[in-house]
């Protein structure tokens, strides 16, 4: 059985803590739930690229920010679950680094429309939300994430040394 390293450890609690923080900004500005949502946080959903530490930090991350700020159980459940969808085929498609961005954009474009329809019964459809929660994945992911990994990468991923 493959040890876990402090170092694993450490990255992924201190991407969990970032993605709280930011998205606690988000929810400041009102932007980080509803019909769309622009979680500053979601930039950070290309961490697996650089470590597969950024997987379970995500996901915790998501999870304890539904959970202190009121999320719904179902959608902290739910919503939780897609982050880690996201993440899990993120490090999977690292070869192609324009790729990370898609399986999060996807995996909140199809799963979180059905929390807002079922769950908070939100005035809408299902394929309208999947329209305004991929554009704001779009806008998280891919125009903020994607500057933030190229940052990084060129920083030589000195912070997610194995």
């Amino acid at each position: 059985m493959k040890r876990i390293s402090t170092r694993f450890i450490t990255q992924g609690a201190v991407i969990a803590a970032t993605y709280v923080v930011l998205t606690f900004v988000s929810n400041l500005l009102g932007l980080a739930s509803g019909a769309v949502q622009l979680r500053i946080s979601e930039a950070l959903t290309v961490l697996p690229y650089f470590t597969p530490a950024a997987i379970p930090g995500l996901f915790i991350g998501c999870l304890l920010s539904n959970l202190l700020t009121g999320s719904a159980a179902w959608d902290v459940i739910i919503g939780s679950a897609a982050t880690l969808i996201g993440a899990v085929f993120s490090r999977l498609l690292r070869k192609n680094k324009w790729l990370v961005p898609v399986p999060p954009i996807l995996a909140n474009a199809l799963i979180i429309p059905f929390v807002l329809r079922f769950v908070y019964d939100a005035a809408g459809t299902v394929p309208f939300f999947m329209l305004t929660v991929g554009a704001g994945e779009i806008i998280c992911c891919g125009v903020l994430g994607l500057p933030l990994l190229r940052l990084l990468e060129s920083r030589g991923g000195v912070l997610f040394r194995q």
